[in-house]
């Protein structure tokens, strides 16, 4: 099973990626909780790509596939926009206040704590994120 989706960098966009996770989590059976938490991680990493990957009003496509194999979901999230690894971000000091806390950084610690893998490579002037969830 493989799934795709492209956006253009707007957030008005992000209502056709979360059709897009209802749907696959409709064709798979996942559960709500499931459901909840992988619209949470798209959104989070989708949103930080339409926020800071462009400079503003520069129209551009992000691109998104789903592929199940075996017990392992796997999204891949594709952009063209300036370089940047999210896994070389240190975790967010959630033991902080939220006033002492460093502003960002805590959707990135989200996705890794819901996410069993996240991988970033940069390829042909392309941001690849690949993010696996294993279903059992």
């Amino acid at each position: 099973m493989e799934k795709k989706l492209v956006i253009k960098n707007e957030i008005s966009e992000i209502a056709k990626l979360s059709l897009f996770v209802e749907e696959l989590s409709e064709e798979l059976d996942l559960s709500p909780d499931l459901t909840f938490n992988l619209n949470l991680v798209l959104e989070e990493a989708v949103v930080n790509v339409i926020n800071y990957a462009y400079p503003k009003n520069e129209s551009q496509e992000i691109s998104l596939s789903a592929q199940k194999i075996d017990d392992n979901l796997y999204f891949v999230l594709t952009d063209s926009g300036k370089e940047f690894d999210p896994t070389q971000v240190p975790d967010a000091d959630i033991s902080l206040s939220a006033e002492d806390r460093q502003i960002g950084g805590l959707g990135i610690f989200l996705i890794r704590q819901i996410m069993n893998k996240v991988e970033y490579q940069r390829i042909d002037g392309k941001n690849v994120l690949t993010l696996k969830k294993q279903l059992s």
